[in-house]
């Protein structure tokens, strides 16, 4: 009788480690992070990348990049007590390794991020106050490799998020001067606040996040803003104001008028819709953008062998855009197909700008849709194509034959005064197709990930990728070339997390 009580004991002993592991801290310092790296061998004369940027789909358009997440627990709380914590952060990030792109890895292509302390249960319950970097960020859109939902990415300060069982609020303020103009720095007074409520929790929720910036005017800082009265835009984009200056005011360059400090306001609005685990949908994000910019200090223009300061913040104070970004992740045959598709359109309008094309006066929309299929637990197949059009709301910004250069004088006519190309629109459609190793297994999401792909591009513009050909009409004699509508990479690159 006395075997079955000593068994129980060395049992019990044996548990012991177990029961203690469960109760266990997690250990004081944590790393995380994410890379990506790839060679795309392009036998077309471009730089490696099938397209130009995002808006096309992130893959096979966008550069090496790497980061990496570090977590110090200065104070640890037991678990599933109420006991006060604390933690640093901090993030190291650049977009260069050797010989993968014209930075080779040097270190000047990479910088820290953010740097703060992260603490709870003080002053309030369910309350995580957060004092430096205060970025703060939703689901992002992975398809496009696009956070349009994050917050204060150019603030420090100060903020509190209170967790609550379906909802969570966020308050912050800080100074964004630094980011914004970091060699001319004037304080920007920046607040921000959000609301997330889960209506039917893991399958429906809504949020609305804002920001806003307030610059005051400081006479006398020459970082302050300043106002530019009677300057046009068009003198500005050419950057002729002082020469345009002096000649309506001859012989007065040392009796410029006094200056006008000013102050700006900017402002950031989102409204987010989230829902999934239905049927074959996991999750879908949707977001609505809308934003005006913080506007420009300042610029310098040479005349008359003399630097003088134009100051711009009339002439960039009402740049606006708006977007609707949205990605659903599909699982269609369940271990066997999953898919993301994404919708972006964006308007951007500029209220000072009516002459000159470009990125600040624009419409933009696309849609993508990526496939994996797994052949088995770590081979998969990857097909993705993309389309999408940009149109310029102030006449001609791209062109579409490798003859344009001589509808321009060096590529600036004077036909409206700053066009650029023979069109106003271009309209870009790419496809991907490939192998995918993938060692930790099945999910389109999984990682790292190990990619053999090739690319195909037909845009309507020439040349409409990352290249050296001909941009002005004194190099057109010495490297005229065909015309270029197609073009395709091979790629090999590796990504993952950690």
């Amino acid at each position: 009788m006395r075997v079955l009580p000593a068994r129980l004991g060395a049992l019990l002993l044996l548990l012991i480690p177990l029961v203690s592991l469960a109760d266990a801290t997690r250990d004081r310092f944590g790393a995380a992070g994410y890379f990506r790296i790839m060679t795309r061998p392009d036998f077309s004369g471009g730089s490696g990348q099938l397209g130009y940027y995002w808006l096309y789909g992130r893959l096979l358009n966008e550069s090496p990049y790497g980061e990496l997440n570090l977590r110090l627990d200065v104070l640890q709380a037991s678990p599933g007590t109420d006991e006060t914590w604390a933690e640093v952060h901090t993030r190291f990030s650049g977009t260069s390794f050797r010989g993968a792109d014209p930075g080779n890895g040097s270190f000047l292509n990479f910088r820290a991020d953010y740097l703060f302390v992260r603490a709870g249960n003080i002053l309030l319950d369910r309350v995580t106050w957060q004092l430096g970097t205060l970025e703060d960020r939703w689901n992002d859109l992975h398809i496009y490799d696009q956070r349009p939902a994050t917050l204060l990415w150019e603030t420090v300060g100060l903020s509190g998020t209170y967790q609550g069982d379906r909802f969570d609020v966020l308050l912050a303020v800080g100074d964004s001067g630094y980011t914004l103009r970091p060699q001319k720095y004037n304080t920007v007074l920046t607040g921000a606040a959000s609301f997330r409520y889960r209506l039917i929790p893991g399958h429906l929720e809504v949020g609305v996040r804002g920001q806003l910036g307030y610059e005051p005017k400081v006479r006398g800082n020459r970082n302050s803003l300043y106002a530019s009265d009677g300057v046009s835009y068009e003198d500005f984009a050419r950057r002729e104001v002082v020469a345009r200056y002096f000649e309506a005011n001859p012989g007065q360059e040392d009796l410029v008028p006094d200056l006008r400090p000013r102050s700006a306001l900017s402002f950031r609005g989102i409204g987010y819709l989230g829902f999934g685990n239905v049927g074959p949908l996991v999750w879908d994000n949707l977001y609505v953008t809308f934003e005006r910019k913080h506007p420009d200090q300042s610029y310098t223009e040479r005349y008359r062998d003399r630097d003088w300061t134009v100051f711009i913040a009339d002439l960039t104070d009402e740049r606006y855009e708006a977007s609707l970004g949205n990605e659903a992740y599909i699982k269609l045959i369940p271990d066997k197909l999953e898919a993301l598709w994404g919708v972006w359109v964006g308007y951007a309008f500029n209220e000072d700008n009516a002459i000159k094309p470009g990125d600040d006066d624009r419409l933009i929309a696309s849609t993508v849709v990526r496939l994996q299929y797994f052949l088995t637990e770590r081979v998969h197949l990857l097909a993705e194509t993309s389309i999408a059009t940009e149109q310029s709301q102030n006449g001609n910004l791209y062109r579409n034959h490798v003859d344009s250069v001589f509808t321009n004088t060096r590529g600036v006519p004077d036909s409206r005064g700053l066009e650029y190309g023979d069109s106003a629109t271009r309209n870009t459609w790419q496809g991907k197709a490939g192998i995918v190793l993938n060692p930790t297994g099945r999910g389109i999401y999984a990682r790292p990930s190990l990619r053999l792909l090739y690319g195909l591009q037909y845009s309507t513009q020439h040349a409409a990728f990352g290249n050296s050909f001909v941009d002005s009409l004194n190099q057109y004699n010495t490297y005229v070339g065909p015309e270029r509508h197609w073009h395709s990479v091979v790629a090999i690159e590796a990504e993952g997390w950690f």
